[in-house]
């Protein structure tokens, strides 16, 4: 069967540039990093890993990820000003070089803060042609790309949960279109990252809150 491809894999994004990799893909990676943390930050640390610090002046990948936890798209004509828009928005920032072995060469880790949500850590990578994807979030390990929007359940370990959550989304019509489970140690805290073909409402947020042995769920839109 030959492969099919979109217009968007060929020529890549429509984007501020010069790169699609260190510019589009750092925004949507900023952008997804704030859609998981539920907020934007009021302070960030990036450590910046391989090619995103080797050359992340020169590509302008600092200020696309600032940018994107902006929440600017990465056609946003007010990238090269995201600096300026931070510090007008209360948003303080700090980059590092990060050393990672075996960690792709364009990826970045963000700690971010805000007073009304739980400080986060989150680290992800721009694979190429504005692609993304997510592969740590705190202590558990996740994989998600940011095109579909996500259930985020943290829940305790235990039988049953994951049967529990996943009949509050089939009961409201929800499919699941993929899964992963992570968790600090058998029995203990745990994250459910669940992709979904459609974006489930607060209440049906609510009733997942509600289950037995869930800590917390929140709801994020695809970037």
């Amino acid at each position: 069967m030959t492969p099919t491809h979109s217009i968007f894999d060929i020529i890549g994004p429509v984007m501020i540039g010069p790169s699609s990799s260190h510019t589009a893909g750092a925004v949507r990676l900023g952008a997804l990093a704030r859609a998981i943390s539920g907020a934007q930050p009021t302070k960030a640390r990036i450590g910046l890993v391989g090619s995103f610090a080797a050359t992340g002046d020169g590509h302008g990948t600092k200020l696309a990820l600032i940018a994107g936890l902006l929440g600017m798209n990465c056609d946003d004509e007010r990238i090269p000003d995201a600096f300026q828009i931070a510090e007008a928005q209360g948003l303080r920032f700090e980059f590092y070089e990060a050393e990672l072995e075996g960690a792709h060469p364009n990826t970045a880790i963000f700690d971010l803060h805000n007073p009304e949500k739980p400080d986060i850590c989150i680290m992800g990578s721009s694979v190429g042609g504005g692609n993304v994807l997510v592969t740590r979030i705190d202590d558990y390990d996740v994989e998600t790309d940011g095109t579909l929007p996500l259930l985020v359940v943290s829940h305790n370990d235990l039988p049953g949960v994951i049967n529990a959550v996943s009949g509050v989304l089939a009961s409201a019509g929800i499919n699941i279109a993929g899964m992963r489970v992570s968790r600090e140690r058998r029995g203990e805290k745990a994250l459910m990252l669940i992709e979904l073909d459609s974006v489930p409402s607060e209440d049906t947020a609510a009733l997942v809150r509600a289950l037995n042995n869930v800590r917390h769920a929140r709801i994020v839109s695809a970037v």
